[in-house]
């Protein structure tokens, strides 16, 4: 489990095939300060998993799934991502509960830089917007953050705003996000639950 308080900007080293997935390497020094074999490490959101280790960085596997569902399908050499360790038992709880379980991606469509802040909105697709509210938790590559505008549900596209402190644009990657990026959507898993136990509700009622 996650907070979505990102760590470090890590950087992606080497790309390497795997079967029908990929093995990466991570530049990210403070990420396996007392790493272990099996550990797991959000990487722009997405969970993986300690395969080895070095006094700089670490290697995982990324398996197909994972890669059809998130922008690491996309990653390169260079790449710079943002890193979090999972929360250590008894650690303060910064931004909301987060699984590292990539429900999808979204696209930046528009940012709007402010005096103190930036605006950034992101589309999403139809299957996500239930489980975004204002005002509620968002991940977006691994960081949590504060929903600040939604669409409207008659929209044909509909989208999430959020908007960006100078420490956030100084401590992620959305320093860097301009329109036509891709970014990971982690929707709230309140949100999910709710959605799920509805769905069987329903089933049932129609059932009788």
């Amino acid at each position: 489990m996650f907070t979505g308080i990102i760590e470090e900007l890590g950087r992606v080293t080497a790309v390497e095939p795997s079967g029908d997935g990929l093995r990466l390497t991570l530049h990210a020094p403070k990420a396996v300060e007392g790493v272990h074999h099996g550990d797991s490490i959000a990487i722009s959101g997405v969970c993986l998993t300690v395969v080895d280790s070095t006094d700089d960085g670490f290697t995982a596997d990324v398996m197909k799934q994972t890669l059809d569902m998130t922008t690491l399908a996309d990653v390169a050499p260079g790449r710079i991502v943002n890193v979090e360790r999972a929360l250590a038992s008894g650690g303060r709880l910064g931004g909301h509960i987060v699984q590292g379980h990539v429900d999808g991606t979204g696209e930046v469509v528009e940012v709007r830089p402010g005096e103190e802040w930036q605006v950034v909105r992101v589309a999403i697709g139809r299957e996500l917007a239930p489980l975004i509210v204002d005002k509620g938790s968002v991940t977006l590559d691994g960081t949590s953050l504060t929903v600040s505008a939604v669409s409207d549900a008659s929209e044909p596209q509909q989208w999430l705003e959020v908007s960006l402190i100078p420490e956030t644009l100084r401590a992620t990657t959305f320093g860097e996000r301009a329109v036509g990026d891709r970014v990971n959507v982690e929707t709230d898993i309140l949100a999910r639950h709710v959605q799920r136990l509805l769905a069987f509700t329903q089933t049932e009622g129609t059932a009788r």
